[in-house]
Order: structure tokens, then sequence, then C-alpha cells
């Protein structure tokens, strides 16, 4: 079962994952609202579907008044985004999520997922974030980072340092890069994930590591213990 960017992000702030602060509207006035509560100079909008590639599709507006998260979400909500990821019909924007704007310096992929071939855990980085995984792998698999999690140990923190450190992270950013790290995984295990995806992390001007977007899947199987969980499926965004 796939999560909506703003449900994974509210899944990860209980395990301690720094998110940047979002509201999530269904109208066009509530967008504008949320611009104003959020109180920046800059914000985002994003169209809530369950399909990477929003950002080349138009699902992802940077704004700079509330007039204009009104605008954006207009356009958004009512409609279908049709993406790389989505047949010819798109998926149904039901809501956008307005986040405010980060100073980034610096944008990085990782992702926890499970390897089939060793049937274990892996914590997989790149420092090339905010680019389709799969292209980094065709181009430049040099650039991506995997740690194999012993199941009987989990991830340890020596192994996020190890990662952050591959990433070339300055000593003041592997406190909350290991931080952010370790609650991916315990993330991962206590939601019985399929997949915990952040691309791009950043780490901002100020040197906090933070996950801008965020994709999660939950094994269905186990959503019997997931309650939680269970009830933020949207059944809009499959076909049966």
């Amino acid at each position: 079962m796939n999560l909506h960017e703003y449900q994974a992000k509210e899944v990860l702030q209980k395990f301690g994952v720094l998110v940047p602060r979002g509201i999530v509207c269904d109208t066009p006035e509530a967008a504008s609202a949320a611009y104003d509560e959020l109180g920046g100079s800059l914000a985002v909008v994003k169209a809530q579907v369950h399909a990477g590639g929003r950002g080349k599709a138009g699902g992802v507006k940077l704004v700079k008044s509330a007039a204009e998260a009104q605008e954006a979400a207009a356009a958004m909500i009512g409609t279908r985004l049709v993406t790389h990821q989505t047949d010819a019909e798109g998926q149904p924007v039901n809501v956008v999520y307005v986040t405010e704007g980060v100073d980034i310096a610096r944008e990085i992929y990782m992702a926890i997922l499970l390897d089939r071939a060793t049937s274990k855990l892996i914590l997989m980085a790149s420092s090339e974030g905010g680019v389709e995984i799969e292209e980094v792998a065709e181009k430049t698999p040099e650039k991506i980072f995997k740690e194999e999690i012993d199941p009987a140990l989990g991830l340890m923190p020596y192994q996020a340092r190890k990662v952050a450190f591959a990433l070339n992270m300055k000593p003041e950013e592997i406190r909350g890069a290991t931080k952010l790290m370790m609650g991916l995984y315990e993330a991962y295990t206590k939601c019985d994930g399929d997949m915990v995806e952040i691309n791009p992390l950043v780490v901002t001007g100020d040197g906090q590591v933070m996950a801008l977007d965020a994709k999660v899947s939950v094994d269905g199987n186990a959503l019997f213990r997931q309650k939680e969980i269970a009830d933020m499926w949207d059944a809009s965004q499959e076909d049966p």
C-alpha cells in the first residue's frame, strides 16, 4: 500500500525524521491560507498523487505569495496528473500539500529497501539527489553507496556514519544525518515497510538534514497490525 507524501512524512516524523512544515489543502482558498500560516517568503505547492515525476509534470510549483499559492492549487485540484509513472489518464489530484520553502545547500538520494538477492535490507544513498535513481545507476553507478543491514542487529549507528562520510558530509551534519537514517530504518521495520525513499534528502544552509520529499509503501499483507496506516488508504489512486 502506497502513502501520499504528506502521510509518509507524518509517519516518518514519529521516528525522529526531520521534515519541512506543511499543510494539506483541498481547496485553492485553503492553499492561500496555508501560505500565510507558514509565514515564509517562499512555499511549495505539491499535487498529492501516488506517482513519481510530479515536478516534471507540473505537479510541484514554487510560490512567493498567497495569491500564487491559490492559483497553483486551483490549477491542480480536481485535475488528473499525468507523469512518466502513470498511464495516459493520470492520477486524480484531490488535495495539495503546501510546504515551507527550505534553504537547500545539497540534495541527496536515500532509501531503505529489500535486496531480494541477499534477503536483507539495504540502506542505499547517492550524492545525486533530486535525480531518478535509475538514471544514476545507468550513468554514474559509482555514485551509489549501499550498506547491507544484518537482520539480527539492525542498522547500526556506525553504518549510518559510514554512509554520511561516503556522501562527504561535514562533521556538523553527520549527527543529524545519522539520526535521520536510524529513524528511516525504525520506521521501515516497525511499520512493515516495502520501501522508504527520500528523494531528495536535503542539507540546509544551516546544516540541518531533512526529508524534503518522502515515498513510503507498506506491505499490504501486514495491514491487519498497522491499523493507523491502513486508515490512510486512498482508493481513488488505485485502479481495481
